[in-house]
């Protein structure tokens, strides 16, 4: 627990197209709530989803003293509820409660939001926020799927709001410190990206259609997804492993290391994807594959491999991470150290960051996140450039969509890098774009 802000602050910091959602949302112009920020003017902040990551983003935005968080909001009262008592223990006080994000956007006083809440809502619920005049910072990853990702990017344009992601490796100072070497040469020309997760999930089961518990708000918590009966293997985690809500763990988490291997590599879209990888050990409702290995090919004969291991493998050296290979060297890097090793495997340095994060649980609680808020509050106030601004991370975004697709078709995928869209089949290219529920569809 954080029990001084001041000491954390001082130990964790270092030296033209209009979108609309109907579904009963109210009309709202972004120019008439924007305000115009100070450098030292207290940015007021709404955080929706509160039931895990959001912790960690209460937490990072607590360290800022001209920072305050208005609300906390979430569609189950239980969750609610446990959050209050966490907010008053580790922070001090207890934020406004909200269960529908919509009210909170009405509010002048709230210029940024924090979104944690299942993925199907990441991209819907920023473009709301944005047209009502908020800065964003939005979880990975930003989008459900490719349609998604472009319209997000499509609306930060129009609206001019800042937009994070919370791939919050991209303000590591280890990390940013390696691919400043890695420009500067010192592992030669660089060509391969290997990131990987391993994790041991448990079965989730065969979902009992059960009554919907009287704390939940299950119409909004589905929102632009498709209707559907409440079962007891859904809700609040086990989403992430169906295809309505969730994107499987390439997204869940190799969204981060992907991110990194592209950053380290100086890539952007693809020309190719392959992806093998199937559903291998438990009989139940899990829809996505449990292990994957995906390549991506791009110009210049430069590859990023993910190997995602989500439940009954064993697991390598780390439990997740990237390493970068170059014609001198290579480089390994997680969120907490940079190491150096020549083409003998020498470990020739190592860099440690100062304050540890967590790698593998659902929080993810630690110092980066207090990097990555602080330089979205400087993106606010200062106008700083973004680590992780949402037309670079909808692009690392993309690459997870394309090994879903890769997936699903069976068949390597030749990309349009310009894109991302698959060149020459109508038929992947179907899974573009999901089904919406009537009335609750993004549009440009």
């Amino acid at each position: 627990m954080i029990s001084n802000r001041r000491d954390f602050i001082k130990k964790a910091t270092v030296g033209a197209v209009g979108v609309t959602l109907t579904s009963g949302l109210t009309s709202m112009s972004a120019q008439s709530y924007s305000r115009i920020l100070g450098a030292n003017e207290k940015i007021g902040c709404a955080v929706i989803g509160v039931r895990s990551r959001a912790k960690a983003h209460i937490i990072a935005i607590h360290q800022d003293l001209n920072a305050e968080i208005l609300y906390n909001c979430d569609v189950d009262d239980t969750i609610l509820e446990e959050h209050n008592v966490w907010c008053k223990k580790n922070i001090g006080y207890i934020p406004k409660v909200e269960k529908d994000f919509r009210k909170i956007l009405e509010d002048k006083n709230v210029d940024a939001v924090f979104i944690a809440t299942p993925e199907h809502w990441h991209a819907p619920m920023s473009i709301l926020a944005m047209q009502a005049g908020k800065h964003v910072y939005v979880e990975k990853p930003c989008s459900h799927n490719p349609y998604e990702n472009d319209l997000l990017v499509a609306a930060q344009k129009k609206y001019g709001k800042k937009v994070q992601m919370g791939n919050q490796q991209r303000s590591a100072p280890t990390s940013m410190q390696a691919i400043q070497d890695i420009k500067e040469g010192i592992i030669g020309n660089v060509y391969k990206g290997e990131a990987y997760y391993s994790n041991n999930r448990g079965s989730i089961g065969i979902g009992n259609k059960i009554e919907i518990p009287k704390t939940l708000d299950w119409d909004l918590w589905q929102g632009p997804a498709p209707r559907t009966s409440y079962k007891d293997n859904i809700h609040p985690y086990n989403w992430h492993w169906f295809r309505s809500w969730g994107t499987g763990e390439i997204h869940n988490n190799g969204t981060h290391e992907i991110d990194i291997c592209r950053w380290a590599l100086g890539v952007d879209l693809p020309e190719s994807v392959t992806s093998f990888g199937g559903k291998y050990t438990y009989n139940d409702d899990w829809e996505f594959v449990d292990n994957q290995q995906v390549t991506y090919m791009f110009a210049n004969d430069k590859f990023i491999t993910w190997t995602g291991h989500s439940r009954g493998v064993m697991k390598p050296e780390r439990g997740r991470g990237t390493t970068i290979y170059g014609s001198k060297g290579s480089i390994q890097l997680d969120r907490n150290f940079y190491r150096l090793f020549d083409l003998q495997g020498n470990l020739i340095k190592e860099e440690l960051e100062k304050n540890t994060s967590a790698t593998t649980n659902t929080r993810g609680i630690g110092g980066l996140d207090v990097y990555h808020v602080s330089n979205f509050f400087d993106a606010i106030r200062k106008d700083k450039s973004l680590n992780s601004d949402i037309q670079d991370a909808s692009t690392s975004t993309m690459l997870c969509h394309l090994g879903n697709m890769a997936q699903d078709a069976g068949e390597t995928l030749k990309i349009d890098s310009k894109t991302g869209k698959v060149l020459n089949n109508d038929k992947v290219m179907q899974l573009w774009k999901r089904e919406y529920q009537e009335g609750w569809e993004p549009k440009l």
